[in-house]
């Protein structure tokens, strides 16, 4: 079967969904590759190290024109104006995108969405969702570290000491407790809170503290348990109590790195403008959930602002930042989702009685099998 790897297009998206590493599997599997000219070169992969992998570099039409089109992000509309219908389709394709999975189902296209993939333990491997919000949790806690103007840890000098920095972490996911453990190890004093009372064990297995908001109700306790590992939206009563022990948290903090998403739904409100109002000049907030509307309602989407003398950070793509890596870790799970796709004999079959393929598929025959 042959694979196409073209160069993704949309602004600011430095990664590439195949690496050297694996194209090289690809190849002694007996696929043949196609990559675009310049697919890797924003993620630190050379041209020549694709071709040492087994790898024939061509244009955007040939690598689109391939039987099976492995992408970071869904295509645009010159991307799928040159893709055969029936092709396959693997990528970061926002299932919940109504619009764009009804464009790739006129297309024709045959596509699978990894972050769609359930959170079961055969799907590890694939998980787009932690590989990419691992290191976005990281990225966060550097980007926050580069803009506030003191030091993390504490220090005791001879011209006296100077305090650690205080770090409050919103939602523990898998970027929180990244970001957890990174503050942690660059000596920053840190609390976190979580609606899922299973995240307490783990943030303070971390070192950091967790914010507790009591459950009133069973209902409320039902709810934070969340389903398949994601949380669902609390009731009213349990998020004013939040946002009214999370807002005084938030101004004692010097930096707030806030996570908090909920599936196809628009983030929820954290951080208020008036809790920015109230924290000390010089604090940063790292807004993870921007693309969703963001946790802070002052934060822009892809800017660095200052709000009432608070650095707000609401860049909405940090894998990007550490594209090597994360082209890396995700080309691995392309590659892992792929063989459940293909069978020995290199050729496409697609089993949707497996519940990984069938939770992925989005589009097909011309139809969109997912409904938000």
């Amino acid at each position: 079967m042959q694979i196409g790897i073209p160069r993704e297009r949309l602004p600011g998206e430095t990664r590439v969904a195949a690496t050297p590493e694996t194209v090289k599997k690809y190849a002694s599997a007996g696929h043949a590759v196609v990559v675009e000219r310049g697919a890797g070169t924003t993620a630190h992969f050379p041209d020549d190290a694709y071709e040492s992998a087994g790898a024939t570099l061509g244009d955007q039409a040939q690598a689109l024109g391939a039987e099976l089109v492995l992408k970071v992000r869904a295509p645009d509309d010159t991307e799928r104006a040159q893709m055969k219908a029936g092709t396959l389709l693997i990528g970061m394709l926002d299932p919940f995108n109504a619009e764009g999975l009804s464009a790739m189902a006129t297309a024709g296209l045959t596509a699978f969405s990894l972050e769609a993939a359930p959170r079961i333990t055969r799907a590890q491997s694939m998980d787009v969702l932690s590989s990419q919000a691992n290191l976005a949790g990281y990225k966060a806690v550097m980007l926050a570290a580069n803009q506030y103007g003191r030091l993390f840890p504490m220090m005791m000098t001879a011209a006296g000491t100077l305090k650690a920095a205080r770090v409050v972490v919103l939602g523990a996911g898998v970027a929180g407790l990244q970001a957890i453990a990174t503050a942690k190890r660059l000596g920053a004093v840190v609390e976190a809170s979580d609606v899922r009372p299973a995240a307490k064990e783990q943030i303070e297995s971390l070192g950091a503290k967790f914010i507790d908001v009591p459950y009133e109700t069973d209902e409320e306790r039902e709810i934070a348990e969340g389903v398949g590992g994601y949380a669902r939206p609390m009731p009213a009563a349990w998020m004013a109590r939040q946002s009214a022990l999370v807002a005084e948290r938030c101004k004692q903090a010097d930096i707030v790195i806030s996570t908090a998403l909920i599936p196809g739904r628009p983030a929820p409100e954290l951080i208020s403008a008036e809790t920015v109002q109230g924290m000390k000049p010089g604090s940063v907030i790292v807004d993870l959930a921007v693309e969703r509307g963001g946790n802070c309602p002052l934060s822009e989407k892809d800017q660095v602002v200052e709000k009432h003398g608070v650095a707000i950070i609401g860049l909405s793509n940090l894998p990007a930042l550490v594209a090597h890596d994360a082209s890396a870790l995700y080309a691995r799970n392309v590659l892992d989702f792929m063989k459940l796709i293909v069978n020995a004999e290199g050729q496409p079959h697609i089993n949707t009685d497996d519940e990984i393929v069938a939770a992925c598929l989005v589009c097909r025959d011309g139809n969109v099998l997912r409904s938000n």
